[in-house]
């Protein structure tokens, strides 16, 4: 039975982890704030491995607590961990690495950051590499960098299109394709990597590509709702998607493709869009 941490009392992801974990494999999981350095006062030493889940995300945060938060207390975190013999450390980065384009990323797209968001994730795994070497097994690295992640209680993109989706009976019929992971898809993923120890850099996404289209039927179906679709708008936002972030995020193709990157199946699409519809508040 392995012995967790997790960086970040407060995330996302680790609330959810740790619900998931306790329910499959019942580990010793520990929460630590990343907050006012109370991590520093923590024992790491009988720790299996270290799960990094704190984050700055906002765009209206302050570049400085992104780099702050995402790169360097994820570094000094890491610094701890080898200190206290920690055998493996996980971090959570994001696709946000390829930056806000789109299109389809494959094993040899170099990461192309925008923004304080990606810039400080992928400068965090450069110097997380740094006190990794690959012919040390006393200390493991394993860098995450999942796409859209969504499920109950999750913020971002997801819920503002279940609330498009709650008063729009007629919406863009859009032939794009996102990777996309439900939440419960990556703990599944994440669990794996601590029991098997994997190092390396990860990509772990749903087992199928869905349209925004297709998800917005869903989750309509979910609500109990009919489903309209029209192309009659298709012209105007393909011609936004080339200038407007918020539109390339919607109506945009953005996918991992290649058979280096995982597809994971645990939780099916329609499943998981209903458990996230239905329990919005659920964390």
């Amino acid at each position: 039975m392995p012995n967790i941490i997790i960086i970040g009392e407060n995330s996302y992801i680790g609330n959810a982890f740790e619900a998931f974990a306790r329910k499959e494999l019942n580990p010793n999981i520990k929460k630590i704030s990343s907050r006012n350095e109370a991590w520093k006062n923590e024992n790491f030493s009988q720790a299996d491995c270290v799960l990094f889940c704190a984050g700055i995300a906002h765009k209206k945060a302050e570049d400085e607590l992104h780099f702050a938060v995402n790169r360097d207390l994820a570094v000094e975190t890491a610094k701890k961990a080898k200190k206290e013999k920690v055998p493996h450390f996980i971090y959570i980065s994001s696709a946000a690495v390829f930056g806000n384009d789109g299109g389809t990323v494959n094993p040899r797209t170099p990461p192309n950051p925008r923004g304080a968001y990606g810039e400080s994730k992928f400068e965090a795994e450069n110097e997380l590499k740094k006190l990794s070497d690959v012919n040390d097994n006393g200390f493991i690295l394993t860098i995450v960098r999942p796409p859209m992640v969504y499920g109950a209680g999750c913020k971002g993109n997801f819920p503002r299109l279940v609330r498009l989706s709650e008063i729009m009976p007629l919406f863009p019929d859009i032939d794009n394709k996102r990777s996309m992971i439900y939440i419960e898809n990556l703990c599944f993923f994440l669990l794996g990597l601590i029991e098997d120890r994997r190092r390396g850099v990860f990509f772990p996404q749903n087992a199928e590509y869905q349209s925004t289209s297709a998800i917005y039927r869903q989750i309509r179906e979910v609500l109990g709702k009919k489903s309209r679709l029209t192309k009659l708008f298709n012209p105007f936002i393909y011609f936004f998607c080339n200038f407007l972030s918020p539109a390339q995020k919607l109506f945009g193709d953005f996918v991992y493709s290649g058979s280096d990157f995982e597809k994971i199946d645990f939780i099916g699409f329609k499943t998981g869009i209903k458990r996230s519809v239905e329990n919005p508040r659920k964390t």
